[in-house]
């Protein structure tokens, strides 16, 4: 019998360090309500959103990922020449292929493979899952990983119910080696029955079909999507510490998606967060930003000073598809 070579990995990976990347424009609520009718009190107490950030013309997908991307590493001590992978979470890369994150690793100084998923707001999460397991497969050492979005390439700023909400921005994380466990088991999948809350407004074959073609943008059933997360979240919130093995009372950092205040305190309460438990709230400055929404929310915590090196922290993300993914994490 042939005898195959296995690639050993680590016993555990961790997070070795998160980057972060926020456009330079900051638009409050009162440059919008005009074209949607509405005000900064609805904003607020529907969305708990203050303000965000938008790209300009020279910020894109590509340049804010290597920002972040250089950041994670220098903050890593780590080279780019010493990552083994790059996967970029995006759903607002304008080319179907190539993925945007050879050009993005190229731009680091690095020819590892490199590849795009597209899971919406969850794809961070399911990213550091699929490092996770390659730094233990052995079949990389180091892996980048990247959440980034240009939402506002794709939200129409005339749609009473997603112009205030998307903005833009990337985060990065190294995931490296560990003698500890440093991410935990994910808990991940996916409600299609109900995946057409979030999406295009058109297919791309139907903008084209079109006399004077418009650019598809993103549509939202804000109701049944909140109805969904506050509750169904909670859920895959407790699945993740019970298949981790603590408690909330084990936890340090809470970092749920920043897709609504609302959603966030719902999600609180139900799941019984303690009150020493810090909780991210970096909607009401940066808006949502689907796949970069954790690594930015993570980041600001930690450049607070309200997330410390080897806090106990629960990521959980969700959003089209309806996708969702969720673990525990030891902060960098």
């Amino acid at each position: 019998m042939t005898t195959l070579n296995s690639s050993g990995g680590a016993s555990e990976a961790r997070i070795l360090g998160i980057g972060t990347y926020r456009p330079t424009r900051v638009v409050p609520n009162d440059e919008l309500v005009e074209a949607i009718d509405s005000s900064d009190e609805w904003i607020q107490q529907r969305s708990g959103i203050k303000e965000r950030r938008f790209a300009g013309p020279d910020e894109t997908v590509q340049s804010m990922s290597v920002a972040a991307g250089r950041q994670a590493l220098e903050r890593s001590s780590i080279e780019a020449a010493q990552i083994d992978c790059v996967v970029v979470a995006t759903i607002s890369h304008m080319m179907q292929t190539p993925a945007i994150a050879t050009a993005i690793a190229h731009d680091l100084g690095s020819d590892a493979p490199a590849f795009d998923i597209s899971a919406a707001c969850a794809g961070f999460c399911h990213g550091l899952a699929l490092a996770s397991d390659m730094v233990r497969g052995g079949s990389a050492k180091h892996v980048l990983v990247v959440g980034v979005e240009k939402l506002t390439d794709i939200t129409s700023l005339t749609d009473r119910g997603t112009a205030f909400i998307f903005a833009d921005g990337a985060g990065a994380a190294v995931v490296g080696p560990s003698e500890d466990v440093g991410i935990g088991p994910v808990v991940w999948g996916s409600d299609g029955e109900q995946y057409d809350l979030i999406r295009m407004n058109e297919d791309w074959r139907d903008v084209l079909a079109q006399q004077t073609p418009e650019m598809p943008h993103l549509v939202m059933q804000g109701s049944a999507v909140f109805r969904w997360a506050s509750f169904a979240m909670a859920k895959i919130g407790q699945q993740t510490l019970d298949k981790t093995g603590i408690t909330v009372d084990d936890l340090d950092v809470f970092v749920p998606h920043q897709a609504n205040m609302r959603i966030i305190d719902a999600m609180a309460r139900t799941m019984k967060i303690p009150a020493h438990v810090k909780i991210a709230r970096d909607i009401a400055q940066q808006g949502n930003t689907s796949a970069a929404s954790v690594p930015l929310a993570l980041g600001r915590m930690i450049d607070d000073g309200e997330a410390r090196t080897g806090d106990v922290a629960l990521l959980i993300a969700f959003g089209a598809g309806l996708s969702y993914a969720a673990q525990v994490v030891k902060v960098p």
